[in-house]
C-alpha cells in the first residue's frame, strides 16, 4: 500500500508548491501503518492551552518552519518534539498539496509518513493531550461524516467534521480534516489539489 500512496504522491506532483505570501508556513506529518485488515492514520489531540489558537483540537503532529528550514524537515523535527516519535525509521512516502487557512493567516505543507507501529514509542510533550490510532475505514464512513457546530477564536460556525471512533474526542475539522480528505480523495484517483 505504502508504494502505491507514494506513486499516487509522485504522480501528482506535489512537491511544486505555490509562494506563501504573507502567510505562516507550516508543515505537519500524516503518520501512516498498514494494519493486517487496514490502513491506520495516527492522530493527535492538543493539550488546552490558552495561547494555542488550535487548544484541545485533533490534529497532526507539526508546527512551524524555523529560519532555513525545509516543510518535511520541519515535520520531523515537530513530531520528535511532539511525540517522540522517530520519523527517520519510517519511510518518506511524498507530499500532499499545501492548505490555506481559513481562520489564520498560515500555509501548511502535509508530508506522509509509513511507519510501523511497533518503532512508534510516542512521549507526549506539554503540547499534546493524547495521541490515537484511526482506521482508514472509519475516516471513509459515510456515517462518521456530518456538519457540526464548532468554536474558533471566540466565534462559532457549522463546518464539515468527521466523528472519530474514539471516546470522548471532539470532531476532526478545519486544516486536519481537510487533509484527510484530500488524501481520501488521492486514494479514490480523484484530484489531487488541496484547495
Amino acid at each position: 500500500m505504502f508504494k502505491r500512496i507514494e506513486e499516487m504522491l509522485a504522480m501528482c506532483n506535489s512537491g511544486a508548491q505555490q509562494d506563501s505570501g504573507s502567510r505562516t508556513r507550516a508543515s505537519v506529518a500524516m503518520i501512516l501503518h498498514q494494519a493486517a485488515d487496514d490502513l491506520e492514520i495516527l492522530f493527535i489531540q492538543r493539550a488546552a492551552h490558552d495561547l494555542d489558537p488550535w487548544s484541545g483540537h485533533i490534529a497532526f503532529p507539526g508546527g512551524k518552519l524555523e529560519e532555513g528550514e525545509l516543510e518535511c524537515q520541519a515535520a520531523l523535527r515537530e513530531t520528535y518534539e511532539e511525540v517522540g516519535i522517530d520519523l527517520g525509521k519510517g519511510r518518506y512516502l511524498g507530499r500532499l498539496s499545501d492548505i490555506t487557512g481559513t481562520n489564520l493567516p498560515v500555509r501548511v505543507s502535509c508530508c506522509l509518513f509509513g511507519m510501523d507501529r511497533v518503532v512508534c514509542r510516542p512521549v507526549l510533550n506539554e503540547e499534546v493531550d493524547d495521541l490515537f490510532w484511526v482506521r482508514l475505514s472509519d475516516l471513509r464512513d459515510p456515517g462518521s461524516h456530518l456538519q457540526s457546530l464548532v468554536a474558533f477564536d471566540e466565534k462559532s460556525f457549522e463546518v464539515p467534521a468527521i466523528r472519530l471512533p474514539v471516546d470522548d474526542k471532539p470532531v476532526l475539522w478545519g486544516i486536519t480534516y481537510r487533509l484527510v480528505m484530500q488524501f481520501l480523495s488521492l486514494l479514490e484517483g480523484n484530484d489531487c489539489s488541496g484547495e
